[in-house]
């Protein structure tokens, strides 16, 4: 039977920018061993998913971590075609490691390399479909994500995500979250549960909000990417940072609206979502200077 192998190691942003193309390798390779690499947090879930029969999980050794770095090399060994979707210059390294299988990548002496040279002022997933194609899969459309659409809790409708959280190392991301709370009171007057989601740490922020607008319900800390998934699915309209939830409720058709500061740039990793209009970005250089008013403005 045949082996394939595909990398991706990114944040939950990134893997999800992936769930086309993990979708796409999948078809193209129906009869084959399908098999992921990634990182620990995403394993269960892809584990969960209809693309792959095997997950592995990468503990990312350091180079000079010999007997990690032996384990890993056991990992990648044995494949009949990789799609390294990752084209990091770490994944790139496992090329080498794997013996120099099929590769498609950035790697030098890839079989398959995507040399587009404007591949870094590309979208994700425009820079993924061009690598895909260039490795002879034309077709990489929205995936059926209808595994994922009845995770979590069934909460009353109808309701509002909010995801204030962002990367803790970069706070330039993150909207105020007094402003959350001025937003949540305005959602909750429509008629609309504000429903507060993101990790444990994140849940001093859910306080804020709370604060402001006791009718908010805080479910930081208590959701799994299956059951933010299926909130989303139902849910109304998502407002938030750009973060790793708002590209999973975009995924699921939420209509989404995601803040952006001048520390990431849209149009190489906005959320797309499934059809048009349904993802809205806002962006400014500096989050402080975002007003309510705008925010709420563009939710209509």
């Amino acid at each position: 039977m045949t082996r394939i192998l595909v990398i991706k190691l990114g944040a939950l942003g990134d893997l999800v920018q992936a769930f086309a193309p993990f979708a796409a390798i999948r078809a193209h390779h129906r009869s084959a061993s399908v098999t992921l690499l990634t990182t620990a947090p995403f394993a269960a879930l892809m584990r969960a998913s209809p693309w792959f029969d095997r997950v592995e999980v990468d503990s990312r050794p350091s180079w000079r971590n010999l007997r990690g770095l032996a384990a890993l090399r056991r990992t990648l060994v044995g494949y009949d075609m990789v799609y390294d979707l990752q084209t990091s210059g770490r994944s790139s390294r496992y090329f080498r490691l794997a013996g120099r299988p099929a590769w498609s990548g950035i790697a030098a002496g890839a079989g398959w390399p995507h040399d587009n040279p404007h591949r870094d002022v590309m979208h994700t997933r425009a820079r993924q479909r061009d690598q895909l194609r260039r490795a002879g899969i034309a077709q990489v459309p929205d995936p059926d994500l209808s595994w994922l659409a009845g995770g979590g809790p069934v909460l009353p409708a109808p309701y509002a995500l909010l995801v204030p959280g962002a990367a803790p190392h970069r706070p330039a991301k993150r909207w105020p979250a007094e402003r959350f709370g001025a937003l949540a009171c305005r959602l909750h007057q429509r008629g609309l549960t504000p429903v507060i989601v993101g990790t444990q740490a994140e849940s001093g922020l859910a306080a804020i909000i709370r604060a402001a607008c006791p009718a908010a319900r805080d479910l930081t800390g208590r959701t799994g990417l299956p059951d933010l998934a299926g909130l989303a699915a139902r849910a109304a309209l998502a407002v938030g940072n750009d973060t790793g939830p708002m590209h999973l409720a975009a995924a699921m058709g939420c209509p989404a609206t995601v803040l952006f500061s001048r520390d990431s740039d849209p149009s190489l990793t906005a959320p797309l979502g499934r059809a048009p209009g349904q993802v809205r970005v806002l962006r400014v250089d500096d989050l402080a200077t975002l007003s309510v008013d705008r925010v709420a403005a563009c939710l209509g």
